[in-house]
């Protein structure tokens, strides 16, 4: 995974998916990590929820796919409502089953 200032969402995408991957496991250990929520945090760590969300989405785990699309939502509250990560996710979160 590219670290730093090379990390893309993208990037943040496949690691959301590659932890939901493990976390299907039954084992403590191999719970997807948690993502701090923190006004510092920068805007890659926030898509991370997203990434997250999406990956839950695919899985088919709707309840934490809404907690984790609500978390992204929380951290997104102040931002331009026509931005289109938000508008897309928006649409990913109403069209969840």
């Amino acid at each position: 995974m590219p670290t730093g200032f090379g990390a893309t969402p993208t990037s943040l995408s496949f690691t959301a998916t590659l932890s939901l991957s493990a976390c299907t496991r039954k084992s403590p250990r191999h719970r997807a990590p948690r993502i701090p929520a923190s006004p510092t945090q920068s805007v890659l760590t926030r898509l991370a929820h997203l990434g997250l969300a999406r990956a839950y989405a695919v899985s088919g785990d709707t309840a934490k796919a809404k907690t984790a699309y609500n978390d992204f939502f929380t951290l997104w509250k102040d931002a331009d409502p026509d931005i289109p990560i938000l508008i897309a996710a928006k649409s990913e979160y109403t069209n969840l089953n």
